[in-house]
């Protein structure tokens, strides 16, 4: 794979990541469906606050070019971590369903992220 094909892959997968882990996390955390998930889940509403904070943190020290590679580094990891924890919640609460599978989706779609940005971070250091 190129050096071109692999930043084109980074930088579609991380504004996908961008856009639904830290926009819309962002305009949509304080909407009372939002609050309404976060308590069927079984979590306290101070929870939902917190997660989008994160969330948001995450989305952008993962997309704007600079960021300490360590940093990265941890918000990959935390989004991650984030992710798994949204499968396991809402597979212990709904079972396995859409819902249930989404964060899977977006995990994977963080994975190649994170496997593209390595690839050109090896090539450029």
């Amino acid at each position: 794979m190129t050096t071109k094909t692999s930043k084109v892959i980074y930088w579609i997968t991380t504004i996908i990541i961008f856009l639904f882990e830290g926009v819309m996390p962002a305009f949509t955390s304080r909407t009372e469906l939002a609050k309404e998930g976060i308590r069927h889940l079984g979590y306290p509403d101070y929870f939902g606050i917190m997660l989008t904070v994160f969330k948001v943190a995450g989305g952008i020290a993962i997309t704007i070019p600079g960021i300490p590679v360590r940093i990265r580094e941890w918000a990959y990891a935390g989004l991650g971590l984030e992710l798994i924890a949204a499968f396991i919640s809402h597979w212990a609460v709904d079972g396995l369903n859409g819902q249930t599978i989404f964060p899977l989706v977006v995990f994977s779609i963080l994975a190649v992220s994170y496997v593209q940005y390595h690839k050109l971070h090896r090539v450029y250091n």
